[in-house]
């Protein structure tokens, strides 16, 4: 009767020489076809166009969520009044760095926040100096390309009533 390790040890030593003989077939094959070293360089090339224009879909997505949230925080307005401006501000803040704390999934919601307390700061350029120290850098990134995309609404659509 044969033990049970000695089975196992034969099944391993053919799986090993397999893959052995499988790993050599296809070095040889590489060094040596012409047309599969072609077919290789081809996949590899499409694999990396493919990702390329995942790549790309993925952030013109991501631009086309900054730009809709840009407009959604235009459309709801921002406060007039001095005391109304300030509890704006504070509280957009708190939220925008409890947002942060939560991570890189709320990554945009945190910008917003951050975004609509710019808007209402009496001086957005100290204020951008501030973010550049405490603001994770994600949310600093979304944050540049939001004020990007506000520039370029009131320079391509009408005139707003944004100060």
């Amino acid at each position: 009767m044969v033990q049970t390790s000695t089975v196992i040890l034969y099944g391993v030593a053919t799986a090993f020489a397999l893959t052995s003989a499988y790993a050599a077939y296809f070095d040889y094959k590489r060094r040596h076809d012409p047309n599969f070293r072609k077919s290789l360089r081809k996949e590899k090339r499409q694999h990396a166009k493919a990702q390329r224009a995942q790549q790309h879909a993925a952030s013109e997505s991501q631009r086309e969520r900054l730009r809709e949230a840009v407009r959604l925080a235009q459309a709801e307005g921002f406060p007039t009044d001095v005391e109304e401006k300030e509890a704006y501000f504070m509280t957009e803040v708190a939220r925008g760095e409890a947002l942060c704390a939560e991570g890189p999934d709320s990554a945009i919601e945190a910008a917003l926040c951050f975004y609509r307390a710019l808007k209402v700061y009496p001086q957005p350029s100290d204020l951008i100096s501030i973010y550049d120290k405490t603001v994770p850098k994600p949310v600093l990134d979304l944050l540049a390309e939001m004020l990007a995309v506000d520039r370029t609404i009131l320079t391509d659509d009408e005139p707003s009533h944004i100060e």
